[in-house]
């Protein structure tokens, strides 16, 4: 499945960190995805709110649910795949309340985040799970599966450290022909955080007809820049997609930021990655619908 959507656009912002400051306490191994079963409707609201702030695409409360996550809280299969569907339901509810009184596109984006999210431990931001190729395919496909069944346009296979799990889930995308975005949590402005060149990743990957777009995310905004320039010497024909984080420091040992973000420099940066030649941004951790709705004036302009 080949597809290419409307350029520019704009993806939501941090859905956790909306949630965190709005009160809600994410301390927990499934993070975000803890509230598809304690609160569901706080996610809906959190999706329509990033929708008035004028995302285009919403991304699910998925990123780290996974069934042997939600195994190690008690949950079974069954309704471990109900609460991963629940999280495209709410998407759909909230975009289609939002619909009622605006006329526009909106895409809803399945959140497959990487391993290293279920680990729960920053892995994420290292890569080198130890893990075999086979057992991170079947990890993944069992999310795919469930999400197969959902009203969801497009999967976002995201925060991803390595080409190898990039790989298999692109793999994953191609053999139940669902289109998809990849992007790369990097240490700098040229590797991945496993340490391979985002270039070589872009070649791996430009042959997968199913993976619509590539680019980065969860990945500190000074790098964008230099890493959109990386993706267009590999002559790439996706798209290319970026969403970093607020520009505050993540410490992935005790789960705490520091540093502070500006709202203004945030718009600068949206009409420079658009400049560049990203097609979709957005905002990724400590990203919050006022970020969004900086990055949507800077487009217009």
């Amino acid at each position: 499945m080949q597809i290419s959507l409307p350029s520019p656009l704009l993806l939501d912002a941090g859905l956790a960190s909306l949630l965190e400051s709005k009160g809600h306490n994410l301390d927990h191994p499934l993070w975000s995805a803890f509230l598809l079963k304690e609160n569901p409707q706080a996610i809906f609201e959190a999706h329509l709110e990033h929708l008035h702030a004028g995302a285009q695409i919403i991304t699910t409360a998925s990123y780290q649910a996974s069934l042997p996550g939600f195994k190690e809280i008690g949950i079974d299969r069954r309704e471990a795949n109900k609460l991963l569907q629940l999280s495209v339901q709410l998407a759909v509810e909230a975009r289609d309340t939002f619909l009622q009184k605006q006329n526009t596109d909106i895409w809803i984006a399945a959140s497959l985040g990487p391993y290293g999210a279920y680990l729960a431990d920053g892995s994420e931001y290292r890569g080198n799970y130890g893990i075999s190729r086979k057992d991170l395919t079947s990890f993944h496909r069992e999310r795919v599966e469930a999400m197969m069944e959902t009203e969801a346009d497009i999967f976002a296979c995201e925060t991803l450290p390595s080409l190898e799990e990039a790989l298999v889930l692109a793999e994953l995308m191609q053999e139940y022909r669902k289109a998809a975005w990849i992007s790369f949590s990097c240490q700098d402005g040229e590797r991945t955080n496993e340490g391979q060149k985002l270039l070589t990743c872009a070649e791996a990957l430009e042959s997968f007809e199913e993976i619509f777009a590539i680019g980065v995310n969860c990945s500190p905004p000074q790098y964008v820049l230099s890493l959109i320039q990386e993706l267009k010497k590999s002559q790439t024909k996706k798209q290319i997609i970026v969403y970093p984080n607020s520009g505050e420091l993540y410490h992935p040992e005790d789960k705490t930021w520091s540093g502070k973000s500006n709202l203004k420099t945030c718009a600068s940066w949206a009409s420079t990655w658009i400049e560049a030649g990203a097609d979709i941004i957005g905002g990724c951790c400590r990203m919050l619908p006022a970020h969004l709705n900086e990055m949507k004036i800077a487009l217009k302009e």
